[in-house]
C-alpha cells in the first residue's frame, strides 16, 4: 500500500513535465488509422485537405487529435503519440489522459502513465479501459495487488463479460505463471 501511495505521489508530480505540445500550428487528425497508414513521422492526418500534414497547436479539434493519438500509439509509435495528444485543448478529457498514459508506460515511463491513468479515474471512475490499463502497469511494476483492485473495479461495473475484463484477467494469469 505505501509503495502504491508513493508511485501514485511520484506519477503526478511528474504530469507537468510531459505536457507541453511538441508541435505549434495546423489543422489535422487522425482516424480510420489514416495517420499511421499514410502518414511519416510527425504528421498527422487532415480529414479537411485528404492528406497528411504537421499537426499544429490550437487548430486541432480534441476529437482529430485523440484519433491521431490513438493510431499512433496503436501503432507502437508511442513519442509521436504524446506530441500529438498534448495539442489537446482539453487537458481533462480522459481518452486523451488515458492514451497520454499508454504511451508514456510504452516508452518505459511507467509511473508517469500511472499518474495519467489515475487522473482519468479521477474525472471518470467508470471508464473501464483505463481501469484495464492501470491493471497493466500495476503489473509492470510488479504490484499484483494493484492489479487485482482494479480487475474487481472492472468486474464492478461491467461484469466479467467485458473486454477490458478479460484482457486484465489474462495479463495477471500471465503474471502469475512467469
Amino acid at each position: 500500500m505505501r509503495r502504491r501511495l508513493l508511485v501514485q505521489v511520484m506519477a503526478i508530480a511528474a504530469l507537468p513535465l510531459f505536457v507541453a505540445p511538441a508541435y505549434t500550428a495546423g489543422e489535422g487528425g487522425g482516424g480510420s488509422g489514416q495517420t499511421t497508414t499514410q502518414c511519416k513521422k510527425g504528421e498527422v492526418w487532415d480529414k479537411k485537405k485528404q492528406k497528411c500534414v504537421a499537426p499544429q497547436y490550437g487548430m486541432l479539434d480534441d476529437d482529430s487529435i485523440y484519433e491521431a493519438g490513438h493510431d499512433l500509439a496503436m501503432a507502437g509509435r508511442y513519442d509521436e503519440a504524446i506530441s500529438v495528444l498534448t495539442l489537446a485543448a482539453n487537458k481533462q478529457d480522459p481518452r486523451i489522459l488515458n492514451y497520454l498514459g499508454y504511451s508514456h508506460r510504452h516508452s518505459g515511463r511507467v509511473t508517469v502513465g500511472l499518474g495519467y491513468y489515475e487522473e482519468a479515474l479521477r474525472i471518470d471512475p467508470n471508464y473501464t479501459l483505463v481501469r484495464e490499463y492501470l491493471g497493466e502497469a500495476h503489473l509492470q511494476i510488479g504490484d499484483l495487488a494493484g492489479a487485482q483492485q482494479q480487475l474487481q473495479e472492472i468486474e464492478k461495473r461491467t461484469g466479467k463479460g467485458s473486454r477490458e475484463y478479460g484482457m486484465l484477467s489474462e495479463q495477471i494469469d500471465h503474471f502469475l505463471r512467469s
